[in-house]
Parts: C-alpha cells; sequence; structure tokens
C-alpha cells in the first residue's frame, strides 16, 4: 500500500473570493488514494462561504494571519505535513517566515496576482515593498503562478528563480453549465462580477457606459471598498437607474447566464475567475489587455474581445457580432478543464518531494 501524502493548504478565511475558492477546490479535490489533504484556516468559520465536505478543515479563529502564526507552527509541528500549500501574498509571506523552522517540509506559495503592477496600482513604496517579497519569497520551495505575465513579474522584478517558479492556471471548478438560451428581447444586459477595488477599474467601466446610446442594464456584482466611488460615479454621469447591484451571491452562474456580456475593467489581473465563468455559461467578454491571465482566456473574436484602450472598448460595445455560445464554452473547456488543471497540480506535489 502507498502512503499518502500530507498536505496542508493555508488560507486567511473562506469568505467569497477567486484566491480562497481555487485553493480550497484543489485541496478537496485532489486523488484521495495519493495524498491526505487538510484545509487550515486563519479565520472564522462563520465567515466561510464554501461547503467543504471531503477534507478535514481546521479554524484557528484569528482576525489576522500574522497572529495566527503561532498556531500555523503549533499545527505543522503536530501533523508533520510533507507540502505546505498557502495562498495569496500575506499567507505566503508568513510562510516564508515559518518554513526556516521545518526543514523537511517542502512550502509551495501560489501568487494571486501581478505584484508589481498591484503595488503600482495601491500606490506601495516599491524599494521597501520589492525587497520585503525578494528575502521572504526565495525561501519558498516552489511559487504557482496562474499566468504568464505573473511568472515573468515574479522573476524580473522580485529576483525569484526561473526554477521556482510553475505557470498554472485556474481550473474551471465546480461550475454546473446552464442550458443556454436565447434573449427574450432587444434590451442589452452587460454584467460584471469582481470586487469593488480600485484595480479593477469598475469606475472606467462606468464612464465607458455612459457614452453608449443605446438601452442597457448592467448587473454589478461584488462589493468592496470602492462602493461609493463607483456608485457616485453613476450617478453623475445619469446612468445610476440603469445599474443592479448585487453585493453576494452563491449563484454566479444563474447570473451570468441572463446577460448578453461581460465586462471586465481591471488595470491588472491574476487569472480572472469570473470572466472564466461567463465563458463557461457561453457569455462573450469584452476585457483590457492589461497585465495578468485574462490575454490567456480571451480569444479575440471566439470567446470576446481584447482592446487596448476606452475608444476601442465603446467601439466593441457598439459593434454588431454573432457570438456562438458552444464555442465561447469551448474555447476555456479544453484549456482549463479541472481534470488537466488538477493533474498539473498534482503532478507538482510528487515532483517536489522527488
Amino acid at each position: 500500500m502507498i502512503k499518502k501524502i500530507d498536505i496542508v493548504f493555508v488560507l486567511p478565511s473562506l469568505v467569497a473570493g477567486g484566491a480562497e475558492r481555487i485553493t480550497s477546490f484543489i485541496s478537496e479535490n485532489l486523488d484521495h488514494n495519493k495524498f491526505n489533504s487538510k484545509l487550515l484556516i486563519a479565520g472564522f468559520e462563520h465567515e466561510t462561504a464554501y461547503d467543504i465536505k471531503n477534507i478535514e478543515v481546521v479554524y484557528l479563529n484569528k482576525k489576522r494571519v500574522l497572529f495566527a502564526a503561532p498556531s500555523f507552527i503549533l499545527f505543522f509541528l503536530k501533523n508533520k505535513p510533507k507540502i505546505v500549500f498557502s495562498s495569496m501574498g500575506h499567507v505566503n509571506l508568513v510562510m516564508g517566515l515559518i518554513s526556516f523552522i521545518f526543514f523537511k517540509t517542502k512550502f509551495i506559495g501560489r501568487e494571486a496576482t501581478v505584484l508589481s503592477q498591484d503595488a503600482k496600482i495601491r500606490k506601495k513604496k516599491k524599494s521597501a515593498f520589492s525587497l520585503f517579497y525578494k528575502k521572504i519569497y526565495n525561501k519558498l520551495d516552489i511559487i504557482v503562478c496562474q499566468s504568464n505575465d505573473m511568472a515573468k513579474d515574479m522573476t524580473t522584478n522580485y529576483g525569484i528563480s526561473k526554477s521556482k517558479v510553475k505557470i498554472i492556471n485556474n481550473p474551471i471548478s465546480n461550475i454546473q453549465p446552464l442550458k443556454i438560451e436565447p434573449k427574450q428581447n432587444n434590451l442589452i444586459r452587460f454584467v460584471t462580477v469582481g470586487r469593488l477595488s480600485k484595480e479593477k477599474g469598475h469606475i472606467r467601466i462606468i464612464k465607458i457606459l455612459s457614452e453608449l446610446k443605446f438601452d442597457f442594464i448592467y448587473t454589478l456584482v461584488g462589493d468592496g471598498d470602492e462602493k461609493e466611488d463607483v456608485f457616485n460615479e453613476a450617478k453623475k454621469l445619469g446612468i445610476m437607474d440603469k445599474i443592479v447591484h448585487i453585493p453576494f451571491t452563491k449563484k454566479v452562474n444563474e447570473i451570468l447566464s441572463k446577460n448578453d456580456m461581460f465586462l471586465q475593467g481591471s488595470y491588472v489581473e491574476g487569472f480572472p475567475n469570473a470572466l472564466l465563468e461567463s465563458c463557461v455559461a457561453g457569455i462573450p467578454v469584452i476585457a483590457f489587455n492589461v497585465p495578468g491571465g485574462t490575454k490567456e482566456i480571451v480569444e479575440h473574436g471566439v470567446n470576446g474581445f481584447l482592446v487596448k484602450n476606452e475608444e476601442e472598448y465603446i467601439n466593441y460595445l457598439n459593434k454588431k457580432h454573432e457570438w456562438n455560445p458552444e464555442l465561447i464554452r469551448k474555447s476555456v473547456y479544453k484549456k482549463f478543464n479541472k481534470e488537466k488543471i488538477l493533474q498539473e497540480y498534482e503532478n507538482l506535489f510528487l515532483q517536489i518531494l522527488n
């Protein structure tokens, strides 16, 4: 009998978010004949947005990841995992520091964005920020990047050895595609799913939509610290009556399927799960060609349009184009189906121990 490999997956919480959903999905769906997975959460059970059934989930009930560091160490000492897999920058940093203690454990960090671009948008001081990440990230054994741009950023701007960087795209996770049905009226329906934060570019989408001469409804799914600014802009430009806001839902794919087009305004992306889900639902996309994984999902003219600037964005919104929903769906399934991506993760875990 082959001994299973013990892996601990570490997250700050299980609130609704791309990193939380993808990491918990991977932990739950690895081959149970080869891997024994546990999910270790710094935060609280009452915040949980995802139903994890197939593995043990341990909550440390800490308000911040840094406060959970001593509990992380005690958990690793007790459980002696062969691999620790963390996701999100601040968690990866804590794991990098903890890795000094555990010589026999392999530490893998999954990065969620193009760090240098994200830091620029958030106006973090570049020198101190970069130096800190360089020192700590280099203590990890492997860094999983979701896109080519993310991997290049790690090696170029943070001095991470190419041998430590592994590109694995996000999988199409537990999304059950609904039946694609023709739209019933001429009212154009746009949708964006994602947290309302500066780097997601909701305000520039609002400005673009205010230039349109035809009638539309724009559904915004998500919440965040830019909410007030986004809606103030919509009021100022006179399109607030065209906006439907849904702060949170577990039925994202149902909402997507009722719309005509997914709009992405991001200035930087890791690997946009909501955009991928839109294509799974057979809904085309318009997105800016920005650093990150967007360009690896969008096939221009097949499942959407990739644009350079606001003028192009408006032109494509006004453009008549016949979309094939099944072709849109197939375009992403061939590259990002869960079987393919899970196999890439399993191969990585087996290789790192050899």
